[in-house]
């Protein structure tokens, strides 16, 4: 069968009524068997390669701002002048067996490239449109069928980004603060149909298996053009979709970029999409890169949260990878080659917080073995495991197996570890325990001088959109579209008396919002600060606390009028 006919079978059956999304009857048993590869993974590489790579953050003898990928659209540059960069994009130096060696020695599973990003250019031979690396530049060759081929040869899965919605130089696609360009001007929905949908086709259809399809920016997007477009995933039978195609779909994985989220996302699959310095696609200048120790605890972080690293590559426009890139990921392929087996094929860490680290874990029937990721080292050579139930079995030095002295003491596990750590960015200890996990999370208790800061990790969110962001130093609450969610804090007050109640608070609208302490519920007014990233402090209620003991407190949106808010910590100061 061609895969023009299979796509003609496709769109027939969606025309008859049938559902779209090719996993809309999808059984549990069926999803997890799907996802395994993904979940086990736990690492990948995104690489955001284009024209873009020519200016590298540069247009008219200034620095743009912004990422590197969006300078057509932060310039503003015209189309003709934008395209003309593609006479000088030659990647000579481009080798895929290089690049895809390079992911496998940083103990990456899986690689995702943008085959057409928003500039509407196809790092492929696309026959849709000559706006194509292979028709448009002096190269000459197709990258992804060379990168399909290294793949399957060293053992990488691949994926594709595709920019469904936004295409600065074919009109009728979308962009995002509006056209610039009177020949951007045009249907989206004959864009959709005559761009998208046809390279969907091919990227699906001519480059071997595929196993997951990055979606991005759904600026304009409706059900219907999306509709149009998820039938295509059939090509590739058991393809991995994200959140980000629109059109009311939320596919498989969610995709938090830039930031690791607190609490990762219970019950979904998910994916932190990073940078090693400040762009995606390649800026000559920007010098502003994360440390290895940076970015195997993001690692680490991320596993202990049930997550996937999606760490970017921008490749220059010869298709090198920057040095400072090619260095980091030499380091952190050097510790999981010491450590892969604490972060492949694990699970979420069943501790709300460690103090000195994060763990991973893999459980069966007859216990678990916990993964502890020491990252500050115990000076008194005691690493401490609170609320720990489960019976000791083992415990041991993941690197050399060391054995080491395990005890359960009270609700905790104390381990005795050597004076020094085997590894500055993270150092990992097995410790193996009987039977089912048994874990007491500590309670949320006062500073010995009386201040207690209640941060969103610790709340219980009552609802289905209110989520917490942000990582370990400075969390939020975020996505708080739905009115109807609400969260509170139960704590355990030791010292009786007057405090002071306040928070910081970030908001697009002025929403109002309430908080309550017993039977007390007092309502205030969300600043508009005009920016989610923007917050004000706030100060809420005085609280009167008459004796020790638990104490809750809950925050709740007020319905009419509604605006999502973000909210940080809640800081509970003693009246001196």
């Amino acid at each position: 069968m061609t895969p023009l006919l299979t796509f003609a079978l496709l769109s027939s059956t969606f025309a008859q009524g049938v559902s779209s999304d090719p996993y809309a009857g999808e059984t549990p048993a069926q999803r997890d068997a799907r996802m395994k590869w993904f979940r086990e993974a736990r690492f990948g590489m995104f690489i955001h390669w284009g024209v873009y790579s020519v200016p590298a953050g540069t247009y008219n003898g200034k620095r743009i701002g912004g990422i590197g990928e969006w300078i057509m659209n932060t310039g503003k540059i015209p189309m003709k002048e934008y395209q003309a960069y593609a006479k000088e994009f030659n990647p000579v130096d481009f080798d895929a067996d290089e690049w895809v060696k390079t992911a496998k020695y940083a103990g990456m599973k899986y690689i995702v490239i943008t085959s057409k990003h928003h500039d509407g250019f196809a790092m492929f031979h696309s026959k849709v449109s000559d706006w194509n690396i292979f028709d448009a530049t002096p190269f000459k060759r197709d990258p992804l069928a060379e990168l399909a081929a290294a793949c399957k040869k060293y053992g990488m899965r691949l994926g594709f980004y595709y920019s469904q919605a936004q295409d600065w130089n074919h009109p009728g696609g979308a962009a995002a603060g509006g056209h610039w360009d009177k020949g951007q001007d045009g249907d989206m929905g004959e864009y959709i149909k005559n761009v998208a949908v046809p390279q969907v086709r091919e990227i699906l259809t001519n480059y071997g298996k595929v196993s997951c399809l990055w979606w991005d920016t759904p600026v304009g997007m409706t059900k219907e053009y999306a509709d149009e477009l998820l039938p295509l995933l059939k090509l590739q039978p058991g393809i991995i979709y994200n959140n980000r195609l629109g059109g009311g779909y939320k596919g498989d994985t969610e995709t938090p970029e830039q930031y690791i989220p607190a609490t990762g996302y219970p019950g979904r699959d998910w994916e932190t999409c990073m940078t090693m310095n400040d762009t995606w696609g390649y800026k000559s200048y920007d010098d502003n890169w994360k440390s290895s120790e940076t970015l195997i605890r993001n690692l680490v972080d991320i596993a202990s949260k049930g997550g996937n690293y999606l760490l970017n590559v921008g490749p220059t426009s010869l298709g090198q990878f920057p040095s400072a890139s090619v260095e980091r990921l030499k380091t952190i392929g050097d510790w999981m080659k010491d450590n892969s087996k604490a972060i492949y094929a694990t699970t979420a860490s069943p501790f709300k917080r460690l103090a000195w680290g994060r763990c991973t874990k893999v459980a069966d029937r007859r216990g678990a073995t916990l993964y502890l990721h020491v990252f500050d080292w115990p000076k008194d050579g005691k690493l401490v495991v609170p609320g720990l139930l489960n019976p000791v079995t083992s415990a041991s030095m993941l690197v050399g197996g060391t054995r080491l002295k395990a005890t359960n003491v009270g609700q905790n596990v104390e381990i005795q570890v050597p004076d020094e750590p085997q590894n500055p960015y993270s150092t990992t200890v097995v410790l193996k325990v009987r039977d089912q996990l048994q874990v007491v999370q500590p309670q949320v208790m006062q500073n010995i001088d009386g201040t207690l800061d209640l941060v969103p990790g610790d709340a219980e969110i009552h609802g289905s959109e209110l989520q917490v962001e942000g990582d370990a130093h400075q969390e939020n609450f975020g996505f708080w579209t739905n009115p109807s969610d609400w969260l509170e804090w139960t704590f355990v007050i030791d010292k009786p008396g007057i405090y002071t109640v306040s928070t910081e608070v970030a908001s697009v609208g002025g929403a109002k919002f309430s908080v309550g302490y017993g039977d007390q519920q007092v309502t205030y007014t969300a600043p508009n600060t005009g920016d989610y990233k923007k917050y004000e402090r706030v100060q809420l209620r005085r609280i009167e606390v008459k004796e020790h003991g638990k104490a809750v407190i809950s925050v709740h949106a007020i319905a009419d009028g509604w605006h999502p808010i973000n909210l940080r910590a809640l800081k509970i100061r003693p009246v001196r």
